[in-house]
């Protein structure tokens, strides 16, 4: 049995995958949109080239995403997602450009426990913590 993360991004799914491309590496293993869905199930005429489900790869670990729903409000909060680089160089790295347009929660740096240690929430409102251990 696996558990893995579900996320959903009100409507910026797409732009959130190719950003997380970009950052991470990230590789879409299955994309459906909502136009993919039978005749009359495919839900809001403005939504129906918008992400349904997502099947997405990270290093070694599956994530699932979505649009949602066009009236389901999106509250990422109570969990991060938390990354383990190799290096120091590479956590640095990653926390930048996961935080540029994001807000920093705490400022990557050397902590008692970890070689580089930050937490911030990326644009899409994603929390991260990226942890370098010694």
């Amino acid at each position: 049995m696996q558990v893995q993360n579900y996320l959903f991004f009100a409507g910026r799914c797409e732009e959130a995958l190719a950003f997380y491309h970009d950052v991470l590496g990230a590789q879409i293993g299955y994309l459906m949109r909502f136009s993919d869905a039978p005749e009359g199930q495919q839900g809001d005429v403005a939504w129906r080239e918008k992400v349904m489900h997502a099947n997405v790869t990270i290093g070694e670990t599956q994530l699932m995403a979505s649009d949602g729903m066009p009236s389901q409000p999106v509250a990422m909060s109570g969990f991060s997602l938390s990354l383990s680089p190799a290096t120091q160089e590479e956590g640095r790295r990653l926390f930048d450009a996961l935080a540029e347009g994001g807000e920093v929660q705490m400022p990557y740096g050397p902590t008692f426990w970890a070689q580089g240690f930050g937490m911030l929430r990326d644009r899409f409102g994603v929390p991260w913590m990226v942890n370098v251990e010694r």
